[in-house]
């Protein structure tokens, strides 16, 4: 069969015009919906794709033509979205047919590849109808569904730019590929049972043990009986358990060092999710969306599930199966299961089947997989709905990598590579910053080859080669070595203007403006550690208007494993040689030695950061006196805290520095007269955020950004919003990507932005 294909009906007295639609056009059936629609309406003409979109030219009368305009937007498939609808006038020439065109190649592709989607409900409904070719099949999908990012090897998003390339379609499949009245036209996934990929069960060894809906079977088995199983998913591996199983999470925490962090959950559906618990109406939309997050819920108290899931936290992060082969195993297993990143501890995400039964050797017991292979690793992207609306806290898939589209218009490509905990990369063609999925911390040669690869595949997409390359100021960082390696100019860029770019991106804001920008730690301009910044951001550059009373870190980077470390050097900072008379919880020798470190300034850093302000104030409460994982004392003293506090500790705001001390010997005063926890975190909170509102006062700029990992902290951001919105500051946050070191790559590209 012919590359174009035909719907015949002329018009006469026609007029033609061209549509040029940019926006998440491609992979997502808008071509045969443009062709069914000139169909209907009998109109002639054609519909491409083109490296930027989607080009229309379509031809009829007056009245057919405003029809077609007006159902092209109220009707477009579901998951398409326009971000640029342009008109043309031209000249009728009288065709005859409407055809769908071979794709158009070219030097420069700005069109946008659209993330993997969760499975949609009529894929659902034929792979349970027992009638139905793709019954009980894991890899049906259509052009509403299934596999984009994970999968695409080149632009345009055509099945030989897939790694589908190599599955060679059934005749059925085809039929329903080539034919515009179906639901899988271009499906470029597109597959059956005769002709797609195939599921494979390898016990610990690697050894093919079962295969089809034997291995799925099995595969459950396993973990009704306790059992780890590492799944291939689609844009890499889970390892799974029974979340009610408490000694089967024992044993996954034990397997992959993983002692405290929580785990998610995934659930069979939303009825189990949400019993015994409220659910928001729009975390109820997110669980059920396309994208399929993970959703960070209150109310972890659910019999069942098991303690260790998540330990000493009152929320847990719940999504629901995404994939059909999720589904079908889900279905099997009637109850939840824990559902976390198939990796070892600071490694990426495993992709390939050999690879991960090498690497996950240990830790899993079984492996379900599959014989699809992952171009594009992708891990679950995390959401926490705060001030009412949805907020990214890791950007993978379901959102990556749409981009972010900018008031900016780049000259040449820009790739920026982000910082070192929280890794992402970005690369700017013209107005759009593409963002890769989370990569994680830069901590091992394995993850900073995920890193190199990432950066790749997005300059490899997009056609470009990109001569200037932007990193984070710190000097060690495995991305600013990155950089160098990469060639070209390599421009730094302190790590919390970054973060004050990325927020002023996603909102469409322009200098000048202040930005609080806060979190555990970012190298700065004068060689210490900045974390609890104000910034005055201007055209061309900032100001460090204001910041927190720096203290010295004994031990350096140590103490962002030991908030005791934190305490000790802000009552150092405060008292000198008597903070060592307050029992903070260090061992005698340690103190000791930390005593001469102290005051001999050996591997003490001085730090203003907001993060370790957290720490100190959790180990002194009792709250945490150990971060097992990145956060855990902040996060604990945000559970800890009274929510309605209103009473507030003092503080000073002199020649540029916020001053602490006042409000940390109240706490201590607190500590001595035995006030709890809760009600000296809720009056912390309520503090830190009238120290913002009188910090910004002070600056008098009207616009105010929150920004910064520290703002992941609901109470914290609903404190200072509100505070400073009922002062009259316009006051702008992070929603689609996330405030912390995730959302630093966006900000570096936007640096090159505000630099000229």
């Amino acid at each position: 069969m012919s590359a174009e294909l035909i719907a015949q009906k002329p018009d006469d007295d026609a007029k033609r015009e061209r549509l040029t639609v940019e926006g998440t056009v491609q992979g997502v059936g808008l071509r045969p919906f443009v062709f069914r629609l000139a169909q209907e309406l009998g109109l002639t003409g054609y519909v491409q794709n083109t490296p930027a979109g989607v080009v229309i030219e379509i031809e009829g009368g007056d009245t057919s033509l405003a029809a077609f305009k007006k159902a092209l937007q109220e009707r477009k498939p579901p998951q398409a979205r326009f971000l640029k609808f342009d008109n043309t006038p031209l000249t009728a020439n009288g065709g005859q047919d409407f055809i769908i065109r071979p794709s158009e190649t070219g030097e420069e592709t700005t069109a946008l590849m659209l993330p993997d989607l969760a499975v949609c409900d009529d894929c659902l409904r034929e792979m349970n109808d027992p009638s139905d070719r793709r019954y009980r099949y894991p890899f049906i999908n259509c052009t509403n569904c299934g596999p984009r990012f994970s999968i695409i090897t080149a632009l345009p998003y055509d099945r030989p730019n897939t790694t589908m390339a190599e599955f060679e379609m059934c005749e059925a499949c085809r039929h329903e590929y080539e034919n515009p009245e179906d639901r899988r036209h271009h499906a470029q996934p597109i597959a059956c049972p005769d002709c797609g990929p195939q599921l494979e069960l390898r016990d610990a060894k690697g050894r093919t043990t079962a295969r089809r809906d034997e291995a799925l079977m099995k595969a459950a088995q396993a973990v009704r009986d306790g059992k780890i199983l590492a799944l291939k998913g689609l844009g890499g591996f889970h390892l799974l358990c029974d979340a009610r199983n408490a000694e089967a999470v024992a044993a996954l925490r034990r397997r992959k060092v993983r002692p405290v962090k929580p785990f998610a959950v995934m659930y069979p559906s939303l009825n189990m999710a949400q019993a015994g618990r409220m659910i928001l109406p729009k975390e109820r939309k997110l669980l059920s969306s396309a994208t399929a997050p993970i959703v960070l819920l209150p109310g972890n108290t659910l019999p069942a599930v098991a303690e260790n899931v998540a330990p000493g936290n009152p929320n847990l992060g719940v999504m629901l199966p995404y994939t059909p082969l999720h589904h079908l195993l889900l279905s099997e297993l009637g109850f939840p299961v824990v559902a976390t990143s198939g990796n070892r501890a600071d490694e990426p995400i495993c992709t390939d089947e050999d690879e991960a039964v090498d690497a996950l050797s240990g830790i899993a017991d079984i492996f379900l997989v599959h014989d699809r292979p992952i171009s594009g690793r992708c891990d679950d992207s995390i959401v926490r709905v705060m001030r009412g609306r949805a907020r990214v806290l890791r950007r993978a898939r379901g959102y990556a990598p749409l981009p972010v589209v900018v008031t900016h218009s780049f000259a040449a490509p820009v790739l920026a590579v982000g910082g070192h905990l929280k890794n992402t990369v970005a690369l700017a063609v013209r107005n759009r910053v593409f963002l890769s999925p989370h990569i994680g911390d830069l901590d091992t040669p394995e993850a900073c080859t995920a890193h190199h690869a990432a950066a790749d595949l997005l300059c490899r997409l997009y056609k470009a080669e990109p001569q200037t390359v932007v990193h984070d100021l710190h000097p060690d960082y495995g991305s600013t070595r990155m950089a160098a390696e990469r060639g070209g100019n390599a421009v730094a860029v302190q790590h919390h203007h970054a973060h004050a770019l990325s927020c002023m991106a996603e909102n469409g804001v322009t200098p000048p403006c202040l930005a609080v920008a806060w979190d555990g730690a970012g190298y700065g301009t004068d060689n210490t550690v900045w974390g609890g910044e104000f910034l005055k951001i201007e055209p061309g550059g900032y100001e460090r208007v204001l910041h927190f009373l720096p203290f010295p870190l004994p031990g350096g980077d140590a103490a962002a494993l030991d908030p005791k470390r934190a305490a000790l050097g802000m009552l150092y900072a405060m008292d000198g040689e008597d903070a060592f008379g307050r029992d903070i919880g260090l061992p005698g020798e340690t103190a000791r030695l930390m005593k001469a470190a102290l005051n001999k300034r050996i591997n003490c850093l001085q730090t203003s950061s907001a993060g370790r302000i957290f720490d100190a104030v959790a180990a002194l409460t009792g709250v945490c006196a150990e971060n097992g994982f990145e956060g855990q004392a902040a996060m604990a003293l945000e559970f800890a805290a009274e929510p309605d506090a209103t009473a507030l500790y003092d503080f000073n705001i002199e020649d540029g520095i916020v001053d602490w001390r006042p409000m940390l010997r109240a706490i201590l005063a607190d500590l001595d007269t035995g006030a709890e926890p809760g009600e000296i975190s809720g009056k912390f909170h309520a503090t830190l955020a009238a120290m913002i509102l009188a910090a910004a006062k002070c600056v008098g700029e009207e616009t105010v950004l929150l920004t910064g990992g520290c703002f992941q902290n609901a109470l914290l951001l609903d404190h200072a919003a509100e505070a400073l919105e009922q002062s009259g500051f316009a006051v702008h946050t992070h929603r689609q990507v996330p405030p912390n070191d995730g959302g630093l790559a966006l900000g570096q590209v936007m640096a090159m932005a505000h630099a000229q």
